[in-house]
């Protein structure tokens, strides 16, 4: 079966239970809103014909979140939609979500926090320690609360893996060499966290080479983003779970100590206690590649156990199969595809007070690029089969690959490690943390503030 966003769309409201009345009935605009999932057939009527006649945008973002889950009444609400915006988008929710998106000067009806909790909390009573009223204020919150959209699970819906058991190399035999991984390496302490399991799972929460780490992997994004938890000021390092919501195609997760909903993609709260704190994680390299290449390089590696205790199909190319092989995003996010197709590939790097992409397939004319950020020389080395690519530092040198070897303009050959390229002379560049993405995120989460690299 092909993937199909709109399919997609329509199927997630299977199952869905709806509570009875939970706000008293005193606004008449959240009267108007509910009547729509939770009224009779002449209060829909009814609250359809006020909201045409109170002829305001703001209840659109309201309408929008029942027009999902309203499937009987969707033609009837987007009616009301159409005359309000002068728009024509149906009942298409995918089409309404990026209207919306583009036009950010509408401020929603106060009703609208009320009603959206009431919506959420009809799917997972759990999402309340996200939804506190006084999280949703919009002054309190660094994203829309009209853009967070239901992913379709409930809270730890997609079960984080936390100290996982591993196993040595020699004990993977359920890999195949050309499965992918995310490679990590600290302090020496090299591991493998197979794409094949961590699609089911999304997040780890680990110490590696003594230091806590959490690995963020937001599948519809294709960026797995590797943090250190333990923030200055903190006593205790975070630990992530996903909340089963979603910011423009982009998993937001939570940490377990505050329940704050963070965004993946920038390691920063954005929604609870934490959104006004300033905080950003700080990222550490991580690699994607093949099984047999991270084996032979990192013969001492461990790797995830299929032991995960929960029950997946862990098979080879099984998670996301369609979504992977579809050029369709499966929930709505703006993009710029003028020179970019939305999921096409990027190696991205946010570090030195700046923020850059290079296109994947820029590494298919060349193993190496040497390249800057912010001034900062940096050497790239990638190989778009594998969807690998590592950063460093390269200060005054520039380098080539000869003969199967990286060597400098002097000629002398260094080697590459995980950590830091290691020169003749005990000369060591550093490791520059980055991460694969699809270019739809990144262009929606960094736009005009990043740069991107083209040959």
């Amino acid at each position: 079966m092909s993937f199909s966003r709109r399919r997609f769309s329509g199927l997630l409201v299977g199952g869905v239970v709806f509570p009875g009345t939970l706000w008293a009935q005193q606004d008449p605009v959240l009267e108007a809103t509910r009547s729509t999932l939770f009224g009779s057939s002449s209060e829909f009527e009814s609250g359809m014909v006020y909201l045409r006649q109170r002829g305001n945008k703001d209840v659109v973002p309201a309408l929008l979140t029942a027009m999902r889950y309203a499937r009987r009444r969707d033609d009837q609400i987007a009616e009301v939609m159409e005359v309000l915006t002068g728009q024509s988008h149906g009942t298409d929710w995918f089409e309404w979500m990026l209207w919306q998106e583009r036009n950010r000067q509408i401020v929603p009806h106060p009703s609208f926090i009320p009603f959206k909790r009431e919506v959420l909390l009809g799917i997972d009573q759990n999402f309340d320690v996200f939804l506190k009223p006084e999280y949703l204020q919009r002054d309190k919150m660094k994203i829309r609360l009209e853009e967070i959209a239901w992913g379709g699970v409930t809270k730890d819906g997609i079960p984080s893996l936390d100290n996982p058991a591993l196993l040595s190399a020699s004990k993977a035999d359920y890999l195949k060499g050309d499965d992918l991984v995310f490679g990590i390496s600290i302090n020496g302490d090299a591991r493998a966290y197979p794409l094949r399991i961590m699609g089911w799972h999304e997040m780890f929460n680990e110490v590696i080479g003594g230091v806590p780490v959490a690995l963020a992997y937001c599948t519809l994004c294709g960026s797995g983003i590797l943090f250190e938890t333990h923030v200055a000021g903190r006593r205790k390092p975070f630990v992530f779970g996903s909340s089963g919501f979603l910011y423009r195609s982009n998993k937001l997760m939570f940490d377990r100590a505050t329940n704050s909903l963070w965004n993946q993609f920038t390691g920063r709260p954005v929604v609870g206690p934490l959104a006004d704190s300033g905080i950003t994680l700080k990222q550490r390299p991580v690699v994607i590649t093949t099984w047999e290449s991270w084996k032979t390089s990192h013969p001492t590696t461990k790797v995830l156990s299929l032991k995960t205790g929960h029950r997946r199909n862990y098979g080879s190319g099984v998670v996301y199969r369609d979504y992977f092989a579809s050029s369709e995003l499966m929930f709505p996010a703006l993009v710029n595809q003028t020179q970019h197709r939305q999921k096409d590939y990027v190696f991205t790097i946010r570090q030195f007070g700046a923020a850059r992409a290079w296109p994947l397939q820029e590494f298919a004319k060349t193993p190496v690029i040497n390249d800057a950020i912010a001034d900062k020389p940096l050497l790239l080395i990638g190989n778009p089969k594998n969807r690998s690519v590592r950063a460093y530092e390269r200060a005054r040198h520039t380098f080539r690959i000869i003969d199967g070897g990286l060597q400098d303009q002097a000629g002398n050959t260094w080697k590459v490690t995980e950590e830091a390229l290691a020169g003749p002379n005990g000369e060591q560049l550093p490791r520059v943390a980055g991460h694969i993405s699809y270019w739809f995120a990144w262009d929606n989460y960094m736009g005009d503030a990043a740069t991107v690299y083209e040959n």
